[in-house]
């Protein structure tokens, strides 16, 4: 007669936990929605691309991201309801508990980064 310990997982509670874990997952990635950009999420920051000359917006890490404009390499995105003046390699801006930075600005799509920021 074999004991089991206690504390080892039978398989059935191995598989529960694994899709207990993978509708977690998927309902963080589910929070991010979108009306002409991309969004790239993990748990903790957003990869946003947004197209040019349309009302693009998303939602993501339960904020809005709205681009307002872009002119040349200097851009104006609006984040958790702050509007912010952003250009590529400039330090982070934070807002409302992000950072937000310009990846990219091409003629057709501006791409920003938004993070939590570890103190928040």
């Amino acid at each position: 007669m074999t004991k089991r310990s206690a504390t080892a997982p039978t398989p059935l509670r191995r598989t529960a936990g694994l899709l207990a874990g993978l509708v977690l997952g998927v309902a963080v990635l589910a929070g991010c929605s979108s009306d002409g950009a991309d969004t790239d999420c993990g748990l903790d920051a957003c990869t946003v691309t947004f197209d040019r000359g349309v009302d693009a917006r998303a939602s993501i890490l339960g904020v809005e991201a709205k681009l307002i404009g872009a002119q040349g390499d200097q851009v104006t995105v609006e984040v958790a309801g702050e509007q912010l003046s952003l250009t590529i390699g400039q330090q982070a801006t934070e807002v409302g508990g992000f950072a937000v930075t310009l990846d990219s600005v091409t003629d057709q799509q501006v791409q920003i980064r938004v993070s939590r920021n570890a103190g928040s």
